[in-house]
């Protein structure tokens, strides 16, 4: 799993590339760490090469989310395939996030 943050045109921009399981997503909490306080930028979720979520994933996804509502920003999931789309719509996440 190779997990990226990089700050573009006023927003960060998180790019997940492989599979997120359980083992990877500790890896991957450590890089995104950041993006929990966003101080008022928008997280761009770059999905567009991730194959796979694990529900501890979903958790570093969701305290993205919190930390940047607090801020006053917003997170958008881009690029999610179908696998990882039906992933958010059993576990309710769909109506969470904005996704392009």
């Amino acid at each position: 799993m190779k997990t990226n943050i990089e700050e573009k045109d006023g927003k960060f921009i998180a790019t997940l590339d492989g599979e997120m399981d359980t083992a990877a997503a500790l890896e991957a909490e450590e890089v995104l760490k950041p993006l929990y306080k966003t101080d008022g930028k928008d997280v761009i979720v770059d999905c567009t090469k991730l194959e796979y979520i694990a529900s501890s994933g979903l958790r570093i996804l969701l305290s993205i989310l919190k930390g940047a509502k607090a801020g006053g920003s917003r997170v958008v999931m881009k690029g999610v395939n179908e696998d990882i789309q039906t992933v958010f719509k059993m576990t309710g996440f769909i109506s969470l996030f904005d996704f392009e």
